[in-house]
């Protein structure tokens, strides 16, 4: 495992968003979930797309609080350009499950 500096990780920005809409991504190549996700105020609404298909279902994830990184660049994945990155840990089987925060915190909250 590669050592990373502070300065390093405080460039990174986690922030917190609540899924506000869920849709099959027809077109990938694995399956997975076209998110809309509202970062608060002051990053606003992001796009991704997430291979989480295994563990949730489109219906469960509106209102869910996720973990992203809002300030990758932009990735194209097929037809669907990617805003941000929603985080996750592999299971045994190698699905995978969302990084949430347990208790409510506030939109666009920043990882400490």
């Amino acid at each position: 495992m590669d050592t990373i500096s502070w300065n390093d990780f405080e460039k990174v920005e986690l922030r917190v968003g609540k899924i506000v809409e869920a849709r099959v991504f027809e077109e990938a190549r694995n399956p997975a979930y076209i998110l809309h996700i509202d970062f608060g105020p002051e990053i606003g609404m992001r796009k991704s797309s997430a291979q989480i298909t295994k563990l949730y279902s489109v219906e469960e994830l509106p209102g869910k609080l996720v973990v992203g990184v809002v300030n990758f660049p932009k990735k194209q994945i097929g037809p669907l350009m990617s805003e941000c990155l929603v985080t996750g840990f592999h299971n045994e089987n190698g699905e995978v499950a969302l990084c949430v925060p347990d208790k409510e915190v506030p939109l666009g909250a920043k990882l400490c």
